[in-house]
């Protein structure tokens, strides 16, 4: 009982305290005084050591405690939702030579909208390979490990103690990749219909006329090994 005990209040100190600051995609709060039952019983989680929130951009089965794929995965290793342009802006992004406010390269071949109607940067991939401790700011928060490519390319993924893809999910953070369906260069945030935003939690992120949609899950990273 005194180990599990130790990690409770382990993962708790991991979990930032940003009453008063804005995290994930606009407007997530991520309270510390939650008390997130723990689903890593079986991990030291005093190996760990808080940082200020990162962003995983994940694709499976919400139902999957582990799968391939993670190749595909990516990581914003800050917050992008300030960073974000409004749809509103695009115009100007445009004129800026697409380069954003916050300096980052919008790319008409490739680009990220989020549940308040942001244009985001890319996040960077793959996901490196490593141990990550995240959570879903529900009920669990637990380890993720991205193995090594293996020789064929394919990432294996993993979360401890039986969590889930779906457990682990901030359903508020909703996160789309669009690409061109077409070679006309169609694919534009300025088909996207300003009606209809924020997205719901857990919802579909919006279709776009001359696009293809990619809808991906976000993981919350709140804490790293202490050795990483």
């Amino acid at each position: 009982m005194s180990s599990n005990r130790s990690n409770r209040m382990n993962v708790r100190h991991l979990v930032p305290s940003v009453s008063r600051r804005l995290l994930s995609m606009g407007s997530l709060m991520l309270a510390a005084g939650l008390q997130q039952p723990v689903h890593a019983s079986d991990v030291d989680l005093s190996k760990f050591r808080r940082i200020e929130p990162q962003y995983i951009a994940a694709l499976g089965d919400p139902g999957a405690t582990s799968g391939n794929g993670a190749q595909s995965w990516g990581l914003w290793s800050q917050d992008p939702g300030p960073r974000g342009c409004k749809l509103d802006r695009y115009d100007q992004l445009k004129a800026a030579g697409g380069v954003a406010p916050s300096q980052w390269k919008f790319d008409a071949a490739d680009w990220w909208l989020e549940e308040h109607g942001l244009i985001m940067e890319k996040p960077t991939f793959p996901l490196p390979p490593g141990k990550y401790l995240v959570t879903g700011d529900r009920k669990v928060t637990t380890v993720l490990t991205i193995q090594p490519k293996d020789k064929d390319g394919n990432q294996r993924w993993e979360l401890a103690d039986g969590a889930t893809l779906y457990d682990v999910t901030h359903l508020g953070c909703r996160s789309a990749r669009y690409t061109p369906a077409t070679a006309n260069n169609s694919c534009s945030p300025a088909n996207v219909r300003t009606t209809g935003f924020p997205v719901n939690p857990g919802a579909a992120m919006p279709v776009v006329n001359g696009c293809r949609k990619q809808d991906y899950a976000v993981l919350i990273v709140v804490g790293l090994p202490a050795t990483h």
